[in-house]
């Protein structure tokens, strides 16, 4: 075969090579398929101990997820600083969706608390959903003196210093409520931080620290067990799972209420159908009958809530909280 017949033979070929193939520009011009949401699994970060009302309610969340989604939500536990080791991890992680976080109303306490925070709760996440609100109570040693709230504000009145109560971390809704209470009833109670309510609840048991707020549904097993005795309820009014525990005003101490609520959060900049997809889905969950009577059974009430609701609550209780920690002149951590 001669140069004529070769050039010939590779023009055929290479035109039809290209009858066949689309062009690379052509491939390229095609737009990509976005790939389905969630394609592996999602890391669902906790951060509290394991065994703390958070751990619970998002495991118990996470697992009907897993269900809805068909992709496993796991649970990872980063506890410290009341909580705001695992918010800061999930601030500074890819917002693709795969990293949400289970957040306390602590979230909101800590902007007026720490001067070195890591992270901005408005601005570094975005709201995914409301969850859960949750009473908190409060709880001393069986070896404590008192029956009331009332008998317990006039011991620690009369040993300042000397009684001291337990929180899951400087910030946490635990650790604000007794310094609301040493605000309101001008008393002497010595701060003893935690990395999570679990440790504090624990060290409380041992007899390290005499008091204990804390939420219901990790509460109820040892008040039943009577290894502890409540003294009132953090609540506008009783609530059904403690009906003979009354509440902080009903105690005496007017304006001593203290709420935790829980909301899922995402880091900023998650794609807003991905942020919606979620928020669907959790408010499903809440609503699933099976759900709703687990968290009855813990204390827990329902409160499901869309992203704006979330960051509206979010945005008061930073407020909120912010007066409660001025008020009580609370040194900045």
């Amino acid at each position: 075969m001669g140069p004529i017949e070769i050039r010939r033979a590779v023009l055929l070929a290479v035109l039809s090579v290209s009858l066949l193939c689309p062009s690379v520009r052509t491939l390229a011009a095609i737009p990509a398929v976005p790939q389905a949401y969630p394609a592996k699994p999602i890391r669902l970060i906790v951060p509290f101990p394991a065994g703390a009302s958070s751990d619970i309610v998002g495991r118990m969340l996470g697992e009907k997820l897993s269900a809805q989604l068909g992709e496993q939500v796991l649970a990872d536990n980063r506890p410290g600083a009341g909580g705001n080791v695992g918010i800061a991890s999930t601030a500074k992680s890819p917002p693709d969706g795969y990293t949400i976080l289970i957040a306390t109303s602590s979230i909101a306490v800590s902007p007026s608390l720490y001067a070195k925070l890591g992270y901005d709760p408005v601005k570094d996440l975005v709201p995914v959903a409301r969850l859960t609100s949750i009473p908190n109570v409060l709880l001393i040693h069986p070896s404590v003196p008192a029956k009331t709230l009332r008998q317990f504000i006039s011991l620690a009145r009369a040993h300042p210093g000397k009684i001291n109560f337990g929180s899951g971390g400087a910030g946490t809704t635990n650790h604000l409520a007794n310094e609301l209470l040493k605000h309101l009833e001008k008393i002497d109670m010595v701060h003893v931080p935690y990395k999570g309510v679990t440790q504090a609840v624990y060290g409380m048991l041992t007899g390290e620290v005499d008091e204990v707020v804390m939420p219901v549904s990790t509460a109820l097993v040892h008040i039943r067990a009577g290894k502890v005795r409540a003294l009132a309820v953090l609540t506008d009014e009783r609530i059904p799972a403690l009906p003979n525990v009354p509440t902080g005003i009903e105690a005496g101490v007017p304006g001593f209420t203290m709420p935790l609520w829980y909301g899922m959060f995402a880091p900023a900049g998650t794609p807003p159908d991905i942020v919606a997809r979620l928020s669907r889905e959790l408010v499903r969950a809440l609503e699933a009958a099976d759900i709703r009577e687990r968290l009855t059974a813990l204390g827990v009430d329902p409160w499901p809530g869309t992203p704006e609701q979330l960051r509206e609550l979010l945005v008061a209780d930073i407020d909120r909280y912010g007066q409660v920690v001025r008020a009580a002149r609370l040194p900045r951590q």
